[in-house]
């Protein structure tokens, strides 16, 4: 198993090359990596069918104790197999579809990268791992969805679909560290026999919520339904493969992995059960608001997914039965129909419905496809589509206090589904043609055909000889579900039933929506539905995003006034607040008892630490100011060496000489702090400088109150030489302990010179405006300068300088200058 992953990573690296190299024939020979591992995934069906499913371990961080497991049972061979089988024919299918395309090999990489991370999310065992690849699959569908990123739609329908499925991913780790917590464990297979432990937790509602959340969000469940249909700004290979049978079932995946843990309580059929089934009757008649036919098919999928969602809420043998049926009849047509959809805005340069029609002499093999997809999709027999809409119904029939509104929702909304299925298949190819397409009719080539085709005609097959898939295939998902084996038989005819009866009228009701879809869809109860549960979220998530940006930069303004003063105040203020109110709070801290004998060289150099820094804050000569400065630092060193540190002393003396040099060449160019400040503004900083010391001198006293724990220092110390052939313990610390750490510091540190470098680089006219803490935009460069020498020779006058203004392009007057650069130099004394 980890080979199938990791190959279709491979095939996703050397994707570019093999687009170079065979430009018309990369889809085909690219899509011999997933055709393998549907085969492999294929042959070890009989396997898990009858000896059970097949664990794979490979050590991967030992320390932490986090292996690459893979878990093949029947729910994740079932998946594996959507993932590569539908794979193929959207590799293929892309290899025409975006042939003219320059981005070809990047598309390549993304969708392979997409399909790898897919398929390890479907079979991972660890949660850890399952989380890694969950999260890979919303990165890539970022990608996937934004790969037009010239097109401002593409670019926004991808961010909102990066949010939405990213922040529900941070839900589900969250989640699932809970369940480690009360299981012991992270692998899946070893959680899935302890549902009664997890349900009898006390964090077993806080582990549903945030389960619930991951998956809500990645399925589109409302009210987080919003996201998929703006996906549909991407290329249709996407569409077809991520909002069919890929990424968007990853949260009916889990919640379907989950089942046998967290499943049978109220809470869980309640939420999951009303979630499902309203998102369900709501997106179905949403679809029919649209006459894009990607816009039709992303809130039928949406409509699918709530459905799916609603069986595993419901929970019964024939809940689950009816959940992995329609699983896999939604992936058949739905991938087919969203390649139907592809070929005929590939070869007409229009989606909508509007303006199509008569296509079926120009395009009859598309239209075949289509049209068998479009009819399973509507569940007419004897297509498989109608198999698992029987089954839905049957597994109403049996949902206890639930059965009727379950009955009443799905009736509702697979009535849309018929209408919308013949929408999407039918009507393009029937009719005459209503006006001049941008491009003239014809078939697709046969990469864009095979797909629709292909799948197609298994709804066709599957519908006639259901055994195929329900004794072995289906079967053994709904055991991978429920832990136990139920019979499961599928079947075109079972008699006159309160299921066929549903299916009557069903049809009854689907067809007249489609007759009268032209009149329903403009009508003004339906626009204000869409406006108020399709527009609305949509348009109230953009909002909320630039509430956020405009929050941020009236923040970012407030705090970041590039004064050095301001920035020291709010850290201190910060400090004093959090760690003080903690210290507050903390009743058990104790005071040493006994501080021991200071002697007269230690007063004296505490008394000169004292001195250096009262000379620091009240000098005015820039240059005293430093050396004050220094000498307590170099008194601190002395500190260290009375108490035998000497190597910390060392590294002391270095550094404070070091940081003296540099300080001294720097400030002596700078003038003489002159001014004096205000006092209540002395008296904020000396309060808030006493409150720092305080609190500093507390948390040191309350540390001697504890014993001291010298395990990490007798190991840094007994190790620096033996093991890191280092005499100074200080300098072992800093460049092998904690090498990585230094290496940031110095990473920063250098940028922050560059930083400086280049401003002090910099030539501006206005040098007082240099020498402040502001830059403006309208500053003129360097060259400016010379300009107004060329002007000056040639006997111009130049233009007159307007004088300087402040940030929303209004002229600062002399006396605000003032005012300005008094406060300037206030600052600068500190």
């Amino acid at each position: 198993m980890l080979l199938a992953v990791l190959s279709v990573f491979a095939a996703a690296a050397i994707a570019p090359l093999v687009v170079r190299l065979t430009r018309k024939a990369s889809g085909w020979i690219l899509a011999t990596v997933p055709l393998g591992a549907f085969v492999y995934f294929l042959l070890q069906a009989g396997h898990v069918t009858h000896e059970g499913a097949i664990r794979q371990s490979t050590t991967w961080f030992p320390a932490y104790d986090l292996p690459l497991s893979f878990y093949l049972d029947g729910l994740s061979l079932l998946f594996a197999l959507l993932v590569t089988g539908i794979g193929t024919l959207i590799v293929v299918y892309a290899g025409g579809y975006l042939k003219h395309s320059d981005e070809l090999g990047r598309f390549y990489v993304q969708l392979l990268s997409f399909m790898g991370a897919m398929l390890g999310l479907v079979l991972a065992d660890n949660a850890i791992v399952f989380f890694i690849f969950f999260e890979l699959t919303s990165l890539t569908s970022y990608l996937l969805i934004g790969f037009y990123h010239n097109e401002e739609d593409s670019r926004r329908a991808a961010r909102k679909a990066l949010i939405v499925t990213g922040t529900g991913g941070l839900a589900l780790m969250a989640g699932l560290v809970l369940l480690q917590q009360v299981t012991g464990t992270w692998e899946f297979s070893e959680m899935l026999a302890m549902g009664d432990m997890v349900s009898q937790s006390p964090l077993y509602l806080g582990i549903f919520i945030l389960v619930c959340a991951g998956a809500f969000t990645k399925s589109a469940q409302f009210p987080f339904h919003f996201w998929l249909p703006a996906a549909m700004a991407g290329p249709t290979p996407v569409s077809a493969y991520l909002h069919s049978a890929t990424m968007v079932k990853a949260g009916v995946f889990i919640l379907a992995r989950l089942h046998p843990v967290l499943g049978g309580t109220e809470v869980w059929t309640t939420t999951l059960v009303l979630f499902g089934g309203f998102t369900m009757v709501l997106t179905a008649w949403l679809a029919l608001r649209y006459t894009d036919l990607k816009q039709i098919l992303a809130y039928t999928t949406t409509m699918v997914l709530g459905l799916l969602t609603m069986l595993l809420g419901v929970g019964t043998e024939e809940a689950i039965a009816a959940m992995v049926t329609f699983t896999l009849v939604h992936a058949l047509y739905k991938g087919a129909l969203f390649m139907l959809a592809g070929n005929i805005d590939h070869e007409t340069g229009t989606r909508d419905l509007t303006e199509l029609g008569g296509l079926r002499a120009a395009m009859p093999i598309t239209m075949a496809g289509g049209l068998a997809a479009a009819l399973s999709m509507s569940g007419i027999p004897p297509f498989f589509g109608f198999i698992g809409k029987e089954i839905t119904y049957e597994a109403a029939l049996h949902g206890g206090s639930w059965s009727t509104l379950i009955l009443v929702a799905s009736v509702l909304a697979n009535a849309a589904l018929v209408a919308s299925g013949l929408l999407v298949g039918l009507k393009p190819f029937i009719g005459e043609v209503k006006g001049a397409f941008t491009r003239e009719p014809h078939e697709a080539p046969l990469s864009m055909y095979l797909g629709p085709c292909v799948l197609g005609g298994l709804g066709l097959l599957l519908g006639v000889y259901p055994a195929l898939v329900d004794h072995g295939l289906l079967q053994t998902a709904q055991a991978g579900i429920m832990q136990e084996t139920h019979e499961l038989h599928l079947a075109l005819w079972h008699g006159v039933n309160p299921a066929l009866i549903a299916s009557l009228v069903t049809f009854a009701l689907g067809f007249g929506i489609y007759y009268l879809w032209e009149r329903l869809h403009e009508s003004t109860a339906m626009v204000g539905f869409g406006r108020a549960f399709a527009d609305a979220p949509g348009d109230g998530f953009e909002r909320m995003l630039y509430g956020l940006g405009r929050g941020s930069y009236s923040i970012t303004n407030a705090l970041q006034t590039g004064k050095f003063r301001r920035y020291l105040l709010l850290i201190f203020l910060g400090t004093i607040v959090m760690v003080g109110g903690a210290l507050i709070a903390e009743s058990s801290i104790s005071w040493p008892t006994e501080l021991g004998e200071v002697r007269y060289y230690e007063a004296a150099l505490a008394g000169l630490i004292v001195l250096s820094a009262l000379a620091a804050v009240r000098a005015h000569d820039r240059f005293v100011a430093i050396l004050a400065l220094s000498i307590g630092g170099y008194s601190v060193a002395l500190l260290y060496l009375l108490f035998g540190a000497p190597d910390l002393a060392m590294t002391q003396f270095s550094v404070e000489t070091l940081t003296l040099i540099l300080l001294v060449i720097v400030l002596i160019h700078l003038p003489n702090i002159e001014g004096h400040e205000p006092v209540a503004r002395r008296i904020r900083d000396a309060v808030v400088s006493l409150g720092v010391g305080a609190i500093v001198t507390t948390v040191a006293f309350a540390a001697l109150s504890f014993p001291l724990d010298r395990s990490v220092s007798d190991f840094m110390t007994n190790n620096s030489y033996t093991a890191a052939q280092g005499s100074n313990v200080v300098n072992v610390i800093l460049v092998d302990y904690r090498g990585l750490d230094t290496f940031g510091e110095i990473t920063v540190l250098t940028m922050a010179a560059l930083g400086v470098f280049v401003m002090m680089r910099m030539r501006r006219i206005r040098l007082p405006e240099i020498l402040g803490t502001r830059f403006h935009s309208e500053d003129v460069p360097a060259d400016g300068m010379q300009k107004e020498a060329e002007l000056t020779d040639a006997g111009e006058t130049p233009p007159e300088d307007p004088g300087p203004k402040d940030e929303s392009g209004t002229e600062v007057h002399p006396e605000d200058e003032a005012a300005e650069e008094e406060e300037t130099t206030s600052d600068n004394r500190s």
